[in-house]
């Protein structure tokens, strides 16, 4: 019997090596999805078998895809394929998810295919509830904490995330641009921290150095060598420049 399998990551190399790993199980079906919106599209279109999902990925994430997954009639079997440390990797094991570390070993990638086709043979009865179970044991079962510390005045203050137009990271660390004027942000060493810290709000990054708050964009517009021109809507109407490589992942946020 074919399973079919859905290879998720946002890499096309990665994509093509795990492809060729998969490869060598000639009962697999393969398909390939590169965000989380065309996966989520796909689960629902094709109702794959099993989908072999990346958890970081621009935008949403994997774990993004596992919510919205369960809200679908047809609840796939998840392989997480991932380079979390090994504290993430005890959680998945405990809520009897399995995963792959990158880079992915072939003789531990045909252990996970013999899990996935007994669980599958054994019935889908408890994959909702065994995928509720890892979001909440990860933090990521409720909605995402809407403030973010920063330091004032010699202590430290928790804005509201409305009131931060963007996030910056430059030589002396990782800054935001506030109602309350540009302060540093508290525990946070680099902006894929506070992006990672911020996934599931209005956060885009909008290139290597700034995290911006689509919801204080107030104009946009395309510009030079394909990339776009973001005008936000504080009092010095600051400008963000959208990197080309970003262009398509920040249409699809705003739906454009």
């Amino acid at each position: 019997m074919k399973l079919r399998a859905l290879i998720v990551d946002d890499e096309k190399p990665a994509r093509d090596e795990l492809a060729y790993l998969l490869g060598a199980h000639a009962d697999l079906e393969l398909s390939e999805a590169d965000s989380a919106r065309t996966a989520l599209a796909a689960i629902e279109a094709d109702r794959p078998d099993l989908v072999l999902l990346d958890i970081r990925m621009p935008g949403q994430d994997g774990f993004d895809v596992l919510k919205s997954a369960l809200t679908l009639p047809h609840v796939p079997l998840f392989i997480f394929v991932t380079a979390f440390d090994q504290y993430a990797v005890a959680a998945f094991e405990q809520n009897a998810v399995d995963y792959l570390l990158k880079p992915v070993a072939p003789e531990r990638l045909a252990i996970s295919l013999e899990r996935a086709r007994r669980r599958l043979a054994a019935g889908r009865a408890r994959e909702a509830e065994a995928m509720a179970a890892l979001l909440s044991g990860l933090g990521r079962g409720g909605p995402p904490c809407c403030r973010l510390a920063v330091e004032r005045h010699g202590r430290i203050a928790l804005l509201p995330a409305k009131d931060i137009w963007l996030i910056e990271a430059d030589d002396k660390g990782v800054c935001a641009l506030t109602d309350q004027g540009r302060l540093a942000c508290h525990a946070m060493p680099s902006l894929a921290k506070a992006e990672e810290r911020l996934a599931g709000l209005a956060f885009f990054r909008a290139n290597r150095a700034v995290l911006v708050n689509l919801e204080r964009v107030a104009e946009l517009a395309p510009w030079i060598g394909g990339k776009y021109l973001l005008v936000l809507d504080d009092p010095d109407r600051t400008e963000v420049t959208v990197s080309r490589n970003r262009v398509r992942e920040f249409k699809e946020r705003l739906g454009l």
